[in-house]
C-alpha cells in the first residue's frame, strides 16, 4: 500500500476513534469557557473557534462563555488608569466598569465574527441580555471589590431558544443586580453557574496551563483523571494553590449541581479541545462524578 493511501486510512481510523463520542454527545449542551493564551494569539484563537464550530456541525450544542482580564488591563492602562487587585480577584470602580464592558463587547463581537467566517450563526450576548446574569455584589475576604458580582440566576431558557434556533451563543460575563446595576463577573464563575443552570454534558475550561498537578512544579504529576472526592482531598492537603485552587472549586461545584463532567485544558495547544473530546487520549484533567470513566466505550 502506497504512503498516500496510508495516510487516508490513517485518517479514517481517527474518525471511526471519535464515533463513540459523536454518538454519546449528540444534541448535548457543552459549555466551553474561553480565556488565557488562546484569546490573545491569533492563531491560538482561529483554531479554537474552529473547534467549538466543528462541535456544531456534528450536531453537538456549544456554548462559549469568554473572559478578557488581559484585554481589560490592557485598556485600562491605555487610559491612564492603574489596575488593582484584591486576592487575585480585580478592584471595578465605576471607571474600571465602563473600559470592563467596552472591552468585554468588542471581544465578544470579534468571537461572533470568527465563527460567522465558518458558516455558523453566532449570537453575541451579554448577562444584562433578558436578564440572563442576575447577580449579588461579591466580597473578597470582606473586602468590598467594588462592581464584581456573584451569579445568584441564570435566565437559561434564552439559551435554550438560541439553541433551539441553531445559534451558537456566545456570552459575555456582564450582569445586573436587582437595581440593575452593572457588575462584571469572573468568567469561570460565569461558566460554572451557566453549565449548572444549562444542565451541561461537559464544561470545558480553556486554561495556560496543561492541567491540574500533584506537585506544581513536577510536569510528570499531571493528574489525567480526578473523581470529586479526589480533588476535595488534594485541596484540603494543601497540594492545590494560586489560581487553581477557585478554578478547581468551581469543577466540584458545577459536578455537584448536575454536570456530568468538567475538563481543564490547555488552551496553548493547537485544537485542545478536539483532542480532549473525540480521542481515546484525551488531554488535560478531566474531573468526574462518582465512579464514571473519562471514556465511554470502554
Amino acid at each position: 500500500m502506497n504512503d498516500n493511501m496510508q495516510k487516508y486510512l490513517g485518517k479514517a481510523e481517527v474518525l471511526i476513534e471519535a464515533l463513540p463520542y459523536i454518538q454519546r454527545f449528540n444534541r448535548k449542551i457543552i459549555v466551553v469557557k474561553y480565556g488565557g493564551s488562546a484569546m490573545v494569539d491569533e492563531e491560538l484563537k482561529k483554531r479554537v473557534i474552529q473547534d467549538v464550530t466543528l462541535l456544531k456541525l456534528v450536531g453537538f450544542k456549544p456554548i462559549i462563555v469568554h473572559g478578557g482580564g488581559k484585554e481589560i488591563s490592557k485598556w485600562v492602562g491605555k487610559v491612564g488608569m492603574e489596575p488593582q487587585f484584591i486576592n487575585g480577584l480585580r478592584v471595578t470602580d465605576e471607571d474600571t466598569m465602563e473600559v470592563a464592558e467596552m472591552v468585554l463587547n468588542k471581544v465578544n463581537k470579534s468571537l461572533v465574527q470568527l465563527v460567522q467566517e465558518l458558516g455558523v450563526r453566532a449570537i453575541g450576548i451579554s448577562g444584562k441580555d433578558g436578564g440572563l446574569l442576575k447577580v449579588d455584589k461579591k466580597l473578597s475576604d470582606g473586602k468590598d471589590i467594588g462592581y464584581v458580582g456573584d451569579v445568584k440566576e441564570v435566565n437559561g431558557k434564552i439559551l435554550l431558544d438560541l439553541l433551539e434556533k441553531d445559534f451558537l451563543p456566545i456570552i459575555c460575563p456582564i450582569g445586573m443586580d436587582d437595581e440593575y446595576n452593572t457588575y462584571n463577573i469572573n468568567a469561570d464563575d460565569a461558566a460554572c453557574a451557566i453549565a449548572t443552570a444549562m444542565k451541561a454534558e461537559k464544561l470545558a475550561f480553556l486554561t495556560d496551563i496543561e492541567g491540574v498537578y500533584k506537585d506544581p512544579k513536577d510536569p510528570s504529576t499531571l493528574i489525567s483523571e480526578l473523581h470529586v472526592e479526589e480533588a476535595q482531598k488534594l485541596m484540603s492537603e494543601g497540594y492545590i494553590g494560586g489560581g487553581m485552587l477557585p478554578k478547581l472549586q468551581n469543577c466540584i461545584d458545577a459536578i455537584e449541581k448536575g454536570v456530568s463532567r468538567v475538563h481543564i485544558l490547555d488552551g496553548r495547544i493547537a485544537h485542545c479541545l478536539l483532542l480532549e473530546i473525540f480521542t481515546n487520549k484525551g488531554i488535560g484533567t478531566a474531573i468526574l462524578s462518582g465512579e464514571e470513566s473519562r471514556y465511554y466505550h470502554e
